[in-house]
């Protein structure tokens, strides 16, 4: 009796809430116009975050702007806060520490000169554009339409 409560439990993926909020802010910068804007998973190399959110900014007011539109969009759609915010007061490079994602917003000089997306190349990026899902979406569609044209094409050669 507990195998099949394992399995109806095992059916639906969990849901991560530290990526979930990691592209819900890399979203809300991309709609504020934040530029390349990056999610990594860090958590195997660092223990104090599971994911890393960069994105950059052409000016400062820009830079507080987006700051502004992270917080207020996760604590609306999650019910986040960050546990602390570093940097605002020169809106060049701005810490927003959620505990299981960090979001950096930098203006584009200092980005440049930090290149903090350097130290980890190697991580996994996680893909948070729209498109990125509808494209997944596209594809297992494709896939199981060929797979069903296969099937058809194999049950007409055995008649």
């Amino acid at each position: 009796m507990k195998s099949s409560s394992t399995s109806s439990s095992n059916s639906a993926a969990p849901i991560d809430p530290a990526r979930a909020l990691a592209v819900a802010a890399a979203r809300i910068a991309d709609d504020k116009k934040g530029e390349h804007t990056l999610v990594f998973h860090v958590g195997s190399v660092l223990a104090i975050t599971e994911y890393f959110v960069i994105t950059s900014a052409s000016n400062r007011r820009l830079v507080r702007a987006i700051v502004d539109d992270i917080e207020a969009g996760l604590k609306v759609q999650l019910d986040r806060s960050p546990i602390r915010i570093e940097g605002v007061s020169e809106q060049q490079w701005v810490l927003m520490d959620y505990g299981d994602a960090v979001v950096h917003v930098f203006s584009d000089e200092v980005r440049a000169f930090y290149e903090i997306e350097r130290l980890y190349k190697d991580m996994p990026r996680v893909e948070w554009a729209d498109n990125a899902a509808d494209a997944d979406a596209d594809e297992d569609a494709a896939a199981d339409s060929d797979a069903a044209n296969d099937s058809d094409e194999s049950d007409e050669s055995a008649t």
